[in-house]
């Protein structure tokens, strides 16, 4: 197959129409249709099923696009890690959510930085999910993921801690005064929605939200509760309580790198952050 001919075919399948493809493309319709035929004729096999107003995936077509994605990833990782190579002085690029990891995030960084050969590490701050993504088309090296929330499928890893859940919520909130509670006691709570991978929300009384400013605020007016790592107590603001969740499921906070990565550099960043 031809890298063309696989960036067609995905975008016709996101996009579940040719016109919006072929503009996403910035092509015209019919050659996207005849190059969509002939990757068909070439690997034997029907991707779509075509109407005159909609264009579904075969199940051979499903198969495509998830795989068809990940090597177009590939191929952009490594666009982009050869023009880092070439750009001078080495660097790792470390990505982690905004307001997550506070604690380790510093210690790493300047253990990492009293190591002999170490590099200059740009640390790369996203949204909710997005991680797994940017380390995968090249624009990060490694990051740090929280699991369960973080998917790592595909990435090596490395543990590095497990904490249990607080749930934080405003002062003077009726169970601010607990010690403890369980996952029961808060029951049709206004839990925040974060999005999808494909940008939607699930379905739930908590208001939707895109990240760790907008959550703390909203919880804050006392739209919202959230559970958090336990170590998130250490920065919470003044007007926000936090209660430990018995039987919360656990946080596993992981080192992740994609696994054809044979950085000297990177390895160095990892061994340092399981010592700490």
């Amino acid at each position: 197959m031809e890298t063309r001919e696989l960036r067609y075919f995905v975008a016709v399948a996101e996009e579940f129409h040719f016109g919006r493809a072929a503009e996403r493309l910035g092509i015209a319709q019919p050659p996207l249709s005849r190059a969509i035929k002939q990757l068909e004729r070439r690997l034997g096999v029907q991707l779509l099923e075509r109407t005159s107003r909609t264009v579904e995936l075969t199940e051979a077509g499903k198969v495509l696009l998830r795989e068809g994605q990940a090597a177009l990833d590939a191929v952009d990782a490594a666009a982009r890690r050869t023009r880092r190579a070439a750009a001078g002085e080495p660097k790792l690029v470390l990505v982690t959510k905004a307001g997550a990891s506070s604690e380790l995030l510093p210690k790493l960084l300047d253990a990492y930085a009293a190591e002999p050969g170490a590099v200059a590490v740009e640390v790369l701050l996203c949204g909710i999910g997005e991680q797994e993504r940017l380390l995968r088309d090249g624009r990060a090296d490694v990051g740090l993921l929280h699991r369960p929330f973080d998917t790592t499928t595909g990435l090596d890893i490395e543990e590095l801690s497990t904490e249990g859940q607080i749930l934080v919520l405003p002062k003077g909130h009726p169970l601010e005064g607990r010690t403890d509670l369980r996952m029961a006691d808060i029951a049709g709570l206004p839990l925040p929605r974060w999005p999808h991978c494909d940008g939607g929300y699930p379905d739930g009384p908590g208001p939707e939200v895109h990240d760790h400013a907008q959550l703390l605020q909203l919880i804050a007016l006392g739209r919202a509760v959230a559970l958090l790592p336990e170590t998130a107590r250490i920065h919470l603001r003044r007007d926000l309580a936090f209660v430990p969740i018995l039987d919360a499921p656990t946080v596993t906070t992981v080192i992740a790198w994609p696994p054809h990565s044979r950085s000297l550099a990177l390895a160095g960043l990892i061994q340092t952050a399981t010592r700490l």
